[in-house]
């Protein structure tokens, strides 16, 4: 006699909407930063875009990977965010961003320290959502 499988806590039903919810959220997320740089300036643009885009990290995080924890997922965004940031220091970004529009939105172009602090802010804003929105569904995915 076969032992069939232990239940699985999250179904593929639940893996199906918070993808479907993690596409919204980079969408809304996106939407955000583009009418941040459309309204604002300077260091309020800069570094909300910084946690924004740590944001839209973490919710491409939770579409490819739905059963994360929000630390998981706040982490890998993060590691994810660091890596880009430090990459820039070697100036392969910088040469990339005179050719493509999306190198540049993607990768960026120029070191700057504060940006991983920002990195973090967007880290945490996420994960604490996540957080909320799985006790809030019922689920205990923190």
């Amino acid at each position: 006699m076969a032992l069939s499988p232990a239940p699985r806590p999250h179904s593929d039903t639940t893996a199906a909407r918070t993808r479907a919810t993690a596409a919204v959220a980079a969408l809304v997320t996106v939407g955000a930063g583009l009418g941040l740089r459309a309204v604002t300036t300077g260091d309020v643009a800069k570094y909300g875009g910084d946690a924004l885009y740590t944001l839209l990290i973490l919710s491409l995080v939770v579409l490819a990977a739905p059963r994360a924890t929000p630390l998981k997922a706040a982490g890998v965004a993060l590691a994810v965010s660091w890596g880009v940031e430090f990459l820039q220091l070697s100036g392969l970004p910088a040469d990339l961003s005179r050719h493509s529009t999306a190198a540049r939105l993607i990768l960026g172009s120029t070191f700057n320290a504060p940006d991983l602090f920002w990195y973090v802010i967007g880290a945490i804003a996420g994960g604490l959502v996540m957080a909320a929105s799985a006790r809030h569904a019922g689920g205990r995915r923190a």
